[in-house]
């Protein structure tokens, strides 16, 4: 009887633990959702529950340009990597602006997709993990070597092997002006903006991209990269811009967020290869007439082989970027929708090589406050 009172109580105590901290929880939400705010600019819903209904829809597009010189003729190759926009959907439940959600691909490229975020009264933190792969790049060649015909064959090339692309973006910003203007108003909708108003704006970016396409199959394409088969890339940004909540009508809200961004890291790590392309295109087979497209691909894709000789680093240095951001909200009792989307331009180069990466997103949402 002791050993189950003592049980009893334990569980009684550890349950009305779990209530206190449950309040404190809720009285900490509460008190930082209306500290600091002016009431007659941004007005806080009294049902604090959220329940989102979302749809997404986003874009990685990965351009890579590189010249050189192959047999003695002059060419240039820029492989230009775009999925197919991806389609999720998902649901959300929060308390007040925290809460969890979860989404499912329901179309487009077959990639995986991350998202996190949080908002306050002048900041705003989010965070995308995207992974994807792309056998049949936009692949725009041009050289002496190749007719007309060939090059319209390299424009639809079919890979063997994937080119295997992540993405990382990770961003935050601060409002200086969070007593007037709310950030989670436009993106969260947690507040309600009543009146117009703008603000001046910090932030910070993070972005890492890995580019991978050695493979024994790829050995025709790292030759024409001049040996580059992998690239990983990190970029670290700071910008100062400008962002406003305009309310044409009661219930409606329009933002725009534009930021140029400094790229003070812009580091890239690149893999290079070795090929026997060169060797393969003296075999007599290269040459014979005889020999179909057939049967030069079987043998060619037999034989081609890669080395990996070796890392470096580059330093980029300086350069710029962009980030904008737009929302249009609009609440009708306890009931809001929403739609925002944003764009990132990044940038890269080392010796011959240039590109830039290209990242979109479209989100949707209808949701009730309980």
């Amino acid at each position: 009887m002791l050993v189950i009172s003592v049980s009893f109580y334990g569980q009684m105590m550890a349950q009305g633990g779990l209530v206190s901290l449950a309040k404190k929880v809720k009285n900490f939400r509460d008190s930082v959702v209306v500290k600091g705010i002016d009431r007659r600019y941004i007005d806080v819903p009294k049902k604090p529950w959220q329940i989102i209904l979302r749809g997404n829809v986003n874009q990685t597009i990965v351009s890579m340009q590189t010249q050189g010189t192959m047999a003695g003729h002059d060419y240039s190759a820029r492989p230009y990597l775009k999925t197919t926009p991806s389609q999720h959907l998902g649901l959300w439940v929060g308390y007040r602006g925290l809460g969890m959600g979860y989404s499912v691909n329901v179309g487009g490229d077959k990639g995986h997709k991350l998202t996190f975020g949080a908002t306050g009264g002048a900041y705003g933190i989010n965070v995308r993990i995207h992974s994807f792969e792309n056998r049949n790049p936009d692949f725009n060649l041009n050289s002496n070597l190749l007719t007309e015909e060939n090059k319209e064959a390299w424009n639809d090339i079919d890979l063997t092997s994937p080119i295997r692309v992540r993405t990382i973006f990770a961003d935050g910003y601060y409002m200086f002006n969070g007593k007037r203007f709310s950030y989670a108003a436009a993106y969260k909708q947690r507040v309600i903006q009543k009146r117009s108003a703008g603000s001046l704006m910090a932030g910070l970016m993070y972005n890492y991209t890995r580019i991978d396409y050695a493979s024994n199959s790829n050995g025709d394409l790292i030759y024409l990269m001049e040996g580059l088969g992998k690239i990983k890339q990190w970029q670290g940004s700071a910008g100062v811009g400008y962002t406003y909540n305009w309310v044409p009508a009661r219930g409606l809200l329009v933002n725009v967020l534009a930021m140029p961004m400094l790229t003070f890291v812009n580091k890239l790590k690149g893999y290079g290869y070795t090929t026997n392309v060169p060797e393969l295109m003296q075999n007599p087979i290269f040459f014979d007439p005889n020999t179909t497209d057939e049967e030069w691909d079987e043998w060619f894709y037999e034989n081609v082989r890669i080395n990996h000789v070796g890392n470096q680093t580059f330093n980029s240095g300086l350069s710029i970027g962009f980030d904008a951001r737009m929302s249009v909200t609009y609440n009708i009792g306890d009931v809001f929708f929403n739609v925002h989307g944003q764009f990132n331009n990044i940038r890269y180069h080392h010796n011959n090589s240039t590109g830039y990466l290209n990242d979109w997103f479209i989100n949707t949402s209808i949701g009730i406050r309980l």
